[in-house]
């Protein structure tokens, strides 16, 4: 079964230059795997750094490095925050998160495990993201985190890197593995650079 949402293309996945980094759900607790996803995420971006260097004379390309920069650092994290926060605790299938430089786009892909019992749901929010206008749908979302204080799922992430960095997402489900079922996601994201 492979099912595909958003903008997920499959030949934009590979590139020449990339970096992919992988994670074992079960070495340790999610609660201190958080500072690992920001301390990854920076990683992958002072990577990409190196590809867009800086002159120190010309102040635009040193703004654009930071830039870029920060939107890589931002995007990975949210991604991996996500990958590791939904991925299905009762399998050991690894996580990883990929980052592809093409010569006009960034393309970051993560790839987790995710329980057969909450794909319904996150695909209908799937369908709601690819088929909402995301600024009306951002707003609202703020809205709704506002009034339900108890919430844990701010459901801002994919919004805000759609909104702030103009990127393109899309998913793609597929079952990897029969007995015992492994459904996996891959998510992808494409940042214009």
């Amino acid at each position: 079964m492979i099912q595909i949402f958003g903008d997920f293309v499959e030949e934009l996945s590979t590139s020449q230059e990339y970096l992919m980094v992988g994670f074992s759900p079960s070495s340790i607790p999610l609660k201190q795997r958080w500072r690992n996803n920001g301390l990854s995420a920076d990683f992958l971006a002072d990577y990409l750094s190196t590809f867009f260097p800086g002159d120190e004379n010309d102040p635009s390309t040193l703004t654009k490095q930071t830039e870029i920069k920060s939107a890589v650092g931002y995007i990975a994290n949210e991604l991996l925050e996500n990958a590791m926060k939904f991925n299905d605790d009762t399998l050991q299938y690894p996580i990883s998160i990929a980052l592809h430089l093409h010569p006009n786009r960034l393309v970051f892909l993560t790839k987790n495990s995710v329980s057969p019992e909450s794909v319904g749901e996150f695909q209908a929010y799937l369908k709601e993201l690819t088929t909402s206008d995301p600024q009306e749908l951002y707003i609202r979302q703020l809205e709704q985190n506002a009034e339900d204080e108890t919430s844990t799922a701010s459901r801002l992430g994919f919004l805000t890197m759609m909104e702030d960095y103009a990127a393109t997402l899309g998913w793609k489900f597929e079952t990897v593995q029969k007995e015992p079922e492994v459904l996996t996601v891959t998510t992808m994201v494409q940042l214009t650079v």
